[in-house]
């Protein structure tokens, strides 16, 4: 008798990953004081870093409507801008804005990523759903409602990235974006637990984005906009769910056809935490520059130092940076550097800029700053070392730290001190000395493009927490947006 090869076609119960992550959303909590403060601070982080990024040409001709000229009823508002779009449309391009200068805040684990990239999505949907609640008579989204998205998001992609490294499967970490915006996305669109599994499903089965416009030899912009990318495309799958397209309930777990045997090697991911708010409240900021965030303790080395070689360039022999492991793997380069996104993912530029100016800003990435001969000289006298220590502290759940070392060392057989940062200035053990410094980073972002009096407007209803979390969404962007084409079609074409 012929033996049948036929599939078992009865539809499973969903992958328990997909459950818990529709739990942990869909359940009303209240969180930490830590965490709903520094949820504050990383909203206006990132739409200070997005409304400092229409400063860049190549930035803005990435953003607004696909067809010039669209008119969206009940549209989401730009921060910024004077572009009303669809949902799907304004989550790519806050998301593009808010990573373009890799200035906002960032998580580093087995996987590495910037939570505040899933603002795009967010912000986009609660502005979208609060004029659509308006049109029929109802109440809008408040303020809570997003900080309360943004630490379920911020915990979602921060946990699955502990103990799972989707770079070394060749993955971007966008991938983790697109999760996490769909999960609580598809919440705040008013969708129930069965619709957030449903979602979540979509987004696995996309799989993610390969690295290679991360790494050399082919670093390049798209890295500034595919956390935009993600985030839309989970505004996107939120909305088809909300449509009633079906789900698929072992998206992960099929056997030959799901996530785990595609992608992960037949290795299930792992959970070493539930779900709470630890990613928010141990989130680290950029604060003082914008350096990707391996880098971050070594650019201030560098800052460090830039008294003592300034007067001495042409003495240098060598320059010996020691750092982790994760820096050596994806910021390590030598060679010609093509674009600001190749330069500010490169470990050796971003330390001779602070070594010869003592700062470092977005315009050092662009080609004018770059054409400096003495920036490729000190770069040709560096040596990257691992410090095996270093590695395992960046690991350690209760350090984490991101340490860096320079030494300079001089013909004549002197040298510097060497100068060690285990912990950058937007650390959580550093907190109370970077709040004020990070407070003062989104006020200079926002004089970058809009007005004194609206500055200090602004300013004045963030500095009261309490006001702010009761504002409706719409009202809250009604401060950010411009109502004249600062950023219009007609700009972006030019």
């Amino acid at each position: 008798m012929p033996i049948s090869h036929s599939a078992n076609n009865v539809r499973p119960e969903p992958d328990q990953l997909l459950v818990e992550i529709a739990d942990y959303v869909i359940s009303p909590r209240v969180f930490s004081t830590e965490a709903y403060t520094t949820a504050l601070a990383s909203l206006l982080d990132a739409l200070g870093c997005a409304v400092l990024a229409l400063q860049y040409p190549e930035c803005r001709k990435c953003l607004g409507p696909l067809v010039p000229g669209t008119i969206v009823p009940n549209g989401s508002r730009v921060p910024g801008t004077s572009f009303v779009l669809d949902p799907v449309q304004a989550a790519f391009t806050l998301g593009a804005m808010i990573r373009w200068l890799d200035f906002n805040d960032t998580w580093l684990a087995a996987e590495w990523g910037h939570p505040s990239d899933n603002l795009g999505g967010i912000l986009a949907s609660a502005d979208y759903q609060s004029q659509v609640r308006c049109a029929h008579g109802q109440d809008p989204l408040l303020m809570r409602d997003v900080l309360n998205a943004m630490i379920k998001a911020y915990e979602i992609q921060g946990i699955l990235a502990l103990e799972n490294s989707f770079n070394r499967l060749g993955l971007d970490h966008v991938l983790l974006v697109k999760v996490a915006s769909v999960a609580v996305v598809t919440a705040l669109l008013e969708g129930s637990k069965h619709d957030i599994i449903n979602a979540l499903s979509q987004a696995w089965i996309d799989n993610g984005s390969l690295r290679t416009y991360r790494h050399a030899p082919n670093t390049g912009s798209r890295k500034s906009w595919a956390a935009g990318d993600a985030t839309s495309r989970a505004v996107r799958l939120a909305l088809l769910t909300l449509q009633g397209e079906i789900g698929y309930p072992s998206a992960l777990t099929a056997p030959t056809w799901g996530f785990y045997d595609v992608v992960c090697r037949g290795k299930p991911l792992v959970l070493s935490r539930q779900f709470d708010s630890y990613v928010m409240e141990h989130i680290l900021f950029k604060v003082a520059f914008p350096a990707e965030f391996h880098a971050q303790t070594a650019v201030e080395c560098a800052f460090e130092l830039h008294e003592q070689i300034k007067d001495r360039l042409d003495k240098i022999d060598t320059i010996v940076l020691t750092t982790q492991e994760a820096a050596r793997r994806i910021i390590d380069k030598t060679g010609p550097l093509a674009n600001p996104a190749d330069r500010d993912h490169c470990l050796q530029y971003m330390v001779a800029i602070g070594l010869l100016t003592g700062q470092l800003t977005a315009d050092d990435y662009e080609d004018v700053r770059a054409s400096d001969p003495a920036i490729d000289g000190l770069r040709a006298k560096m040596v990257v070392e691992e410090d095996s220590s270093y590695s395992r502290d960046y690991l350690d759940p209760d350090k984490r730290s991101i340490a860096n070392a320079i030494q300079v060392f001089f013909k004549d057989g002197t040298a510097t001190p060497k100068i060690v940062r285990e912990y950058p200035l937007g650390h959580r053990r550093r907190r109370q000395e970077g709040q004020s410094a990070l407070q003062e980073k989104f006020v200079a972002n926002l004089r970058t493009h809009f007005s004194e009096q609206r500055v200090q407007n602004i300013v004045k209803l963030c500095l009261d927490a309490q006001r702010l979390e009761d504002m409706a969404v719409k009202d809250f962007l009604d401060l950010f947006v411009s109502h004249t084409p600062e950023i219009s079609d007609k700009h972006l074409s030019t």
